[in-house]
């Protein structure tokens, strides 16, 4: 069955059972507490924590998602992989344990011809939480699974959350048992690798305080609603499904990878080094194709960092399989993946000249970073053989990391051919410090003092802020959302640092590169804010920074919002300029010329 059947035979299933089939939201995570989105729950977030209210009380989708902690190990083992889709059915306060367990097992067992994927029930083995006798009970009595083909796991396996306060609970996984070629008897307890997870059934309906991850937490107590959260890997149920050994060799990774190989003029499974370097090239390309796909552009930071750095792992993977240091690749394995993912997503179509600007463009910048780069590293190397040492710099690694965007495993490889070993505790102490900066600054950016769930809290309660800045600069407006040091309060007096929500504002927040207004707020006879800095914490909420100048301001005060027109004048003519420079750029160089992280001022672009 071939990897878009299994995603339409999914959302149709469940469509038929009532659920609402939700679009794939972008890889591009609107929570401000991710950079991408790494699972399928991740849009629906807010519901579960019960921030703001759903259109519909159970929904299906397939999601697009991103996983990088794993990097290094992408086609050491079977399972990583950077880019990945998860389907998932979900319930907000709907059904729980009694319906989600009968329609995961329905949906599984079902033969192919009546719309289900048809795995053989013999072939299955259930996990359950320690103490979870409920789900156990609906596994061997509702559904009808042998009592010894259900397995009790602790709380590393078998018990969700987030990692922070918040939801969880116990979960249920069905495994696949591939067979006694794979490992030994004994179901999943005994062999993860020849009985493997296919489908993982969360069942929130706890509250947990702080701790750690892997169950050195307290649980608070129940939720006011119990969820059901469920994951199925899209790519993992097609290796099982399409009968092949791992998710690189299904029908669509497959094409890549087979495509490199006949590129670099070598065949997969003839060596386990370069099958390795062609299964990373095949997840890799497949990844940075779906991520310029929904607008992210190579960069030394954030998703664009994530994008710069599969796609440099892809061209080394390349270069080293070919043997060739000139040769352009990733042009025809960018086709290769866009068309093996239209079925799923055809925008990918309307994309594609974008998608291959952007990608043609990062692989020539690459072939000349990595001759800037080797000549860095040649004079690095010789000056610590010249002063007798053997270890290469763990400074030197971070600046060709960090300027030149060398990959740390390149540097490794390079020094190890010229004997030389690398500091890498200096090279990662030195990246952490660099993450610790970049988190605090982008924390400190986004959400003040105040915890997100408090701007959520505010937008449940306000709603969206109507935003006439186009047409307007004063308005009068309704203060709906006071914060002082992170925390919600009725008042702000003389002197203190305040964020302020209103129902209705002329100001712009800070977006596409372009500073927010400045100006005032006029609380009538009581009181001046001035206000610094606009931001959007989440999608439709302007919070309004500043100073209460004198006076005070109240909840629900009535005030008279104005922006600083000058200001605001001169910041649109540098933002105006910007994009005529883009344009100009393009029409000159092609539309792989993308321009981001503009920073548009009064007199500077």
């Amino acid at each position: 069955m071939e990897t878009a059947e299994i995603a339409r035979r999914f959302l149709s299933f469940f469509e038929k059972n009532g659920h609402t089939v939700v679009p794939s939201a972008s890889l591009i995570a609107e929570d401000p507490t991710l950079l991408l989105v790494p699972a399928g729950m991740v849009p629906f977030k807010p519901y579960f924590l019960g921030q703001r209210t759903p259109q519909y009380s159970t929904a299906t989708s397939v999601q697009k998602c991103i996983r990088t902690k794993d990097i290094e190990e992408v086609g050491k083992t079977s399972r990583h992989a950077t880019f990945f889709q998860m389907l998932g059915n979900f319930s907000f306060g709907d059904y729980f344990k009694e319906r989600a367990i009968p329609l995961a097992w329905e949906l599984v067992t079902t033969p192919v011809e009546d719309g289900g994927f048809g795995i053989d029930p013999e072939k299955l083995w259930v996990t359950v939480y320690l103490d979870d006798d409920e789900a156990a009970e609906i596994w061997r009595d509702k559904v009808g699974v042998r009592p010894e083909r259900i397995q009790r796991l602790g709380m590393e396996e078998n018990y969700w959350s987030m990692g922070v306060p918040g939801p969880c609970g116990p979960c249920s996984e069905i495994f696949y048992d591939r067979g006694p070629e794979y490992g030994a008897e004994g179901g999943p307890a005994v062999d993860d690798n020849r009985y493997i997870e296919i489908w993982n059934l969360v069942f929130m309906q706890y509250e947990r305080g702080e701790g750690g991850d892997k169950g050195d937490f307290p649980i608070l107590g129940e939720l006011p609603k119990k969820n059901i959260d469920t994951g199925l890997g899209l790519e993992r149920l097609a290796a099982v499904l399409q009968g092949v050994d791992n998710i690189y060799e299904t029908d669509i990774i497959g094409r890549v990878l087979h495509h490199a190989a006949e590129l670099t003029g070598t065949r997969y499974g003839d060596d386990h080094d370069n099958d390795v370097m062609l299964r990373v090239v095949a997840d890799h390309v497949r990844s940075a194709v779906m991520l310029v796909g929904d607008g992210v552009k190579p960069g030394n930071e954030k998703a664009g960092y994530v994008l710069r750095r599969i796609l440099r792992r892809s061209v080394r993977n390349l270069r080293l399989l070919s043997g060739e240091s000139d040769t352009l690749f990733l042009h025809e394995l960018t086709d290769v993946s866009i068309d093996a993912m239209k079925d799923i997503y055809p925008d990918l179509l309307d994309k594609a000249e974008v998608i291959h600007g952007v990608i043609d463009a990062e692989e020539r910048n690459f072939a000349d970073t990595l001759r800037a780069g080797t000549a860095l590293f040649g004079r690095a190397a010789e000056r610590t053989r010249a002063a007798g040492g053997t270890v290469f710099s763990g400074a030197d690694a971070f600046q060709l990391h960090d300027t030149y965007g060398f990959p740390i495993d390149l540097t490794l490889e390079m020094a190890a051919e010229q004997g030389l070993s690398v500091d890498e505790n200096q090279f990662r102490e030195l990246m952490q410090r660099q993450r610790d900066t970049a988190k605090a600054d982008a924390r400190a950016k986004k959400l003040g003092n105040a915890d997100i769930s408090l701007y959520a809290r505010l937008h449940e309660k306000a709603g969206d802020t109507d935003f006439l800045g186009y047409t307007d600069s004063e308005s009068e407006s309704f203060v709906r959302g006071i914060v002082v040091d992170g925390e919600g309060v009725p008042v702000a007096r003389a002197g203190q640092k305040v964020e302020i929500v209103l129902d209705r504002t002329p100001f712009y927040a800070e977006s596409g590169g372009q500073l927010a207004d400045t100006g005032t707020l006029t609380v009538d006879g009581r009181g001046v804010v001035d206000v610094e800095d606009v931001q959007k914490p989440l999608p439709g909420l302007f919070v309004h920074r500043g100073t209460v100048r004198s006076g005070e301001v109240v909840l629900d005060d009535s005030v008279h919002a104005a922006i600083d027109t000058g200001r605001r004048h001169a910041i649109e003519r540098s933002h105006s300029a910007t994009h005529l420079i883009h344009s100009a750029l393009r029409n000159a160089l092609g539309p792989s010329a993308g321009q981001a992280g503009s920073e548009n001022r009064p007199g500077h672009l």
